[in-house]
């Protein structure tokens, strides 16, 4: 058995275990850094299958920096994070991946030379087969996708660009998605069809935790918060509570 082989079948247990009721995402005393700069200071947060999570906080509270510690994209890092129940905190990042995670980056890093339909043809799976989305079904879920399936990525417009950098992980069998500000500078009809992708990912039992700068996008989406500054955790609520929250948040966020 190679590597590539023992990967599949170890993701495929974590993935299992997230259905039969483990937490999809568990992070305790969380500590990452780049370089001599030390940005997160002890994050705890677990999130479970099925769920939307959404990390809230100024720039700089560390919420980009938590999504990449989670897949070994800080330089050193300390604590534990479980994909499943599996520890992945030594791991490196393709190993990571492969415990069924899909990451897209704010940069969305797609492959301006190749065309849409290029892109999406070449992520390797990663989680689940039975995750991972056929093109026809991303086309289904991005109109616009299949409208310029044969353009090249940087002929794309800045939505386009975005919904392919989110379809792209959507192909990889990857169940756990970690989505960092996909919404930022996005006219409002591609915000909408993010919007509308997101609770029917919810529907088919994805779980996703988002970055989100723009409040009034993540507010609906939601099931949990957590607000982070300076590095940690400062509040944690239900979606039930937002509104009896929303003096704390203005206090923390401004909104």
């Amino acid at each position: 058995m190679n590597d590539t082989q023992r990967e599949n079948i170890e993701a495929g247990g974590v993935i299992e275990e997230a259905r039969q009721g483990t937490p999809a995402l568990t992070i305790a005393g969380l500590q990452a850094w780049y370089g001599e700069s030390h940005i997160l200071h002890g994050v705890d947060l677990t999130v479970n299958r099925g769920e939307v999570v959404t990390l809230l906080g100024r720039n700089g509270a560390g919420r980009t920096t938590t999504l990449r510690a989670i897949m070994g994209l800080t330089g050193r890092r300390t604590g534990s994070v479980k994909i499943g129940e599996r520890e992945t905190i030594g791991l490196p990042t393709h190993r990571i991946a492969h415990c069924g995670v899909g990451f897209c980056p704010e940069e969305r890093g797609i492959f301006s030379s190749l065309s849409c339909e290029e892109n999406l043809i070449l992520p390797p799976m990663v989680g689940s087969a039975k995750d991972a989305m056929s093109i026809d079904e991303i086309y289904e879920m991005f109109p616009n996708l299949k409208e310029r399936r044969a353009s090249q990525g940087t002929r794309l417009s800045g939505g386009e660009q975005q919904m392919l950098a989110v379809a792209r992980i959507l192909r990889t069998g990857a169940n756990l998605l970690l989505l960092d500000e996909i919404s930022e500078g996005l006219a409002p009809v591609i915000v909408q069809t993010l919007a509308r992708m997101i609770l029917t990912l919810k529907a088919r039992g994805y779980t996703i935790v988002m970055v989100e700068q723009n409040f009034r996008f993540a507010a609906p989406l939601a099931d949990r918060f957590y607000v982070m500054e300076h590095g940690r955790i400062v509040e944690r609520f239900v979606a039930s509570e937002l509104e009896s929250k929303m003096p704390v948040l203005h206090d923390l966020l401004g909104v």
